[in-house]
């Protein structure tokens, strides 16, 4: 499995929504892509128009399965990208 992160630029509406989505995608990866897809973390992005974004942090097997895990789930994806290596400096700070 390789490291990627998924861009979903103006995907909800609401943090409702969001919460909601969330839950689809956990009940996917878990139940029926366990194999194929981890979700390890998300940030949130608060976007121009008032909507809600993120920058979502998955290791997949495949960038095919990234997007078949989307589909399955009903989650936009703007943009996928390879990490190729990652930098700690500091961790991650208590909730915005």
């Amino acid at each position: 499995m390789e490291l990627y992160a998924i861009i979903r630029r103006d995907g909800w509406a609401t943090p409702g929504d969001l919460q909601e989505a969330a839950a689809r995608s956990t009940a996917v990866g878990d139940d029926e892509m366990s194999d194929d897809i981890r979700w390890i973390r998300s940030y949130v992005l608060g976007e121009e128009g008032g909507s809600l974004g993120t920058v979502c942090i998955y290791e997949a097997s495949s960038p095919e399965k990234i997007r078949e895990h989307a589909q399955r789930a009903d989650l936009p994806v703007t943009e996928i990208i390879p990490i190729a290596d990652t930098v700690v400096v500091r961790p991650d700070p208590s909730g915005a």
